[in-house]
């Protein structure tokens, strides 16, 4: 049947019910279980096995099959699936038809007594049932419905109507989240709440979401990062906090890059990244285990660590430091060895380059790349043993970036001269630059202790622990082009 007669055939079954004195959209149905509670407390029952226990129980229809004067009915909500045994017998015979004519996808919820079928199959015998929700679109068929990636992100719903799978994987992304907060919790951090609006944008090198406030007349950006305003909060005497939302970055989108995406930073006085490093992988590990994780990668402490010079090395036989602050040598050195640069970046830019295309896309453990040179860091330490570099690192897994730390620099006057090295980048026209933040200065003049500063991005996590190679998997609804 076409979708418009589909259609049109489910709204004329509304207004039958309607005429008929039948409320289609009730307002509530209370004192509802999960399925799979029901499943918990007798799927150890025989087949064949009768019960005097009562649930009410709601969701989707998802499945009818239809024997006479008995009818059995799969319901699916959240948590799985049930079957339903319904007869004429107990019901009657308007209450019965009714059920027995209802669509696909329809909201029911049932009050039923817990059995076992012959086949084994744990069941719920429907004494009472009432009507939800009508459906007036037809779900998308289980194996044929969906097989559009498209339709999958941009109606997000129908992929968790049709797909357990994915109803499973945000299920999961919820536990992640629920897991990492309890751990810092007990940890001693609060959790706090810094603008997503913000007069001046910070805390990484990105472009921003420009909007205008009305009533304050003046523009504002979306946050591209906490971290400016955590480490005021370190300034104020909390020691330890974190913040887990959104960052909104202008930039493009690929598989591994939403603009818009959720982060975990998290800042402890008194420390520095070797502390960052230890907690971030006693975390993840903690989490994964938690989740179930089983694939491949090995997660238990300690991971692997190499500095980004020897990094880069390895892998494309540069020492980066060598043409420490020179493009054009450094560009020379890459084209030797077949290695293509853009002439017109800077030398950081050039660094980074090299490391994220020769070196990310290998690193598959767990596997932190520390010291880098103080050009790519500007908000980082000077490294307490190697002149030019900062106590920075990154960590990567299956190939992707997924987290950032300092040891955070608290000098005030060092920051400043850091903030007018960066002013000169963006005069030379690089459009990816830490502006110049007075009252963030204003701040560290007031004494920030030694700091840890973590960034880890939560949906490249949940990536990582799901297997999937998308961020749009991970993402309920991802920026798509219209």
């Amino acid at each position: 049947m076409s979708e418009d007669r589909t259609a049109e055939d489910r709204r004329a079954k509304l207004a039958r019910l309607r005429g008929e004195g039948v409320e289609p959209f009730p307002h509530s149905f209370p004192d509802v279980v999960p399925i799979a509670a029901v499943h918990a407390a007798h799927d150890d029952l025989e087949a064949g096995a009768e019960t005097d226990a009562s649930y009410r129980v709601a969701g989707r229809m998802a499945a009818r099959r239809g024997h006479g004067k008995a009818a059995f009915i799969d319901l699916a909500d959240r948590s799985g699936r049930i079957q339903l045994h319904a007869r004429e017998d107990v019901l009657g015979s308007e209450s019965f038809e009714r059920l027995t004519s209802l669509d696909l996808g329809d909201l029911i919820g049932v009050e039923g007594t817990a059995f076992k079928s012959r086949r084994g199959e744990l069941s719920l015998r429907v004494d009472a049932w009432e009507l939800l929700a009508k459906s007036l679109r037809a779900p998308p068929e289980k194996f044929h419905g969906l097989e559009d990636v498209e339709t999958r992100y941009r109606q997000r719903e129908l992929d968790l109507i049709a797909n357990d799978e994915s109803r499973e994987l945000f299920i999961l992304r919820s536990r992640v989240i629920a897991a990492i907060r309890r751990f810092l919790d007990e940890r001693g951090f609060l959790e706090v709440e810094t603008p997503v609006l913000q007069p001046l944008y910070g805390g990484a090198l990105a472009r921003p979401f420009t909007t205008h406030h009305n009533a304050l007349d003046r523009d504002l950006y979306l946050r591209i990062a906490t971290e400016l305003y955590l480490k005021r909060l370190i300034v104020g005497g909390l020691e330890r906090v974190y913040e887990l939302g959104k960052d909104f970055r202008n930039e493009g989108v690929s598989h591994k890059h939403n603009p818009e995406f959720t982060m975990l930073e998290w800042y402890q006085a008194y420390a520095d990244y070797e502390d960052g490093a230890r907690l971030l992988e006693e975390m993840v590990s903690t989490v994964a285990e938690e989740v179930g994780y089983d694939g491949e990668l090995d997660f238990s402490p300690p991971w692997r660590r190499i500095t980004l010079r020897d990094a880069i090395r390895d892998e494309t036989g540069i020492d980066v430091l060598e043409q420490r602050g020179d493009a054009a040598a450094l560009h020379a050195a890459a084209s030797e060895r077949g290695l293509e640069l853009d002439p017109s970046e800077s030398w950081p830019k050039m660094v980074d380059s090299l490391l994220s295309k020769h070196v990310e896309p290998k690193l598959e453990q767990p596997t932190f790349v520390m010291d880098y040179p103080v050009e790519l860091s500007p908000l980082a330490k000077a490294h307490r043993s190697e002149p030019g570099l900062v106590e920075r690192w990154e960590v990567f897994a299956k190939g992707i970036e997924l987290g950032n730390a300092f040891s955070e620099l608290n000098d005030p006057d060092e920051q400043r001269a850091r903030f007018e090295d960066q002013r000169a980048q963006t005069a030379a026209g690089d459009a990816e630059t830490q502006p110049f933040d007075e009252d963030y200065l204003r701040a560290l003049e007031h004494g920030m202790p030694p700091t840890s500063g973590v960034g880890l991005g939560i949906d490249r996590l949940v990536m990582v622990l799901t297997g999937r190679t998308s961020i749009r998997e991970v993402v309920l609804f991802p920026a798509m082009r219209s």
